[in-house]
């Protein structure tokens, strides 16, 4: 092979890898910075997700608490008492982690009925209070003779 061709190619290549080093020598530290940066807003944002995640879960269990104590209370015989009893009884059977300080309303009139549950979801980020409402309304189940058979 040809002596003065190779002695070429490695100055061209001692040239090309002594620009890279002076580049990236100028760099020193950068990565250190963006982790320091990048690391706690990925953290926070993991966080988010999974205070969005409990909020939810917190959400349906109220709303599947609302539902089973508005059965309750629209039955014929029904009463308010027996469906805030029952919410409280769903409540106290799933909402022990994701949901605290809920609350159970509930109203029954002739024609009908509602159960109001409030609370707030377990906080994941620090002083962040997401709160929870739901609610379940339907009609009083009562006997209407048929007056028109005779």
């Amino acid at each position: 092979m040809n002596p003065n061709k190779e002695r070429r190619s490695a100055l061209r290549r001692d040239a090309w890898s002594e620009r890279v080093g002076r580049a990236l020598r100028g760099d020193q530290g950068s990565i250190s910075t963006e982790l320091v940066i990048a690391t706690p807003l990925l953290l926070l944002m993991l966080l988010a997700i999974m205070q969005f995640a409990l909020w939810s879960h917190a959400t349906h269990i109220a709303q599947a608490a609302a539902s089973q104590g508005l059965a309750v209370v629209r039955v014929q015989d029904g009463t308010a008492l027996a469906g805030t009893a029952s919410a409280q009884q769903v409540l106290d059977q799933l909402a022990g982690g994701p949901l605290t300080g809920t609350a159970v309303a509930t109203d029954r009139g002739a024609t009908s009925a509602s159960v109001r549950i409030s609370g707030t979801a377990t906080p994941v980020i620090p002083f962040l209070s997401l709160p929870v409402y739901a609610e379940a309304a339907g009609p009083v189940e009562r006997f209407i003779p048929d007056l028109t058979s005779g």
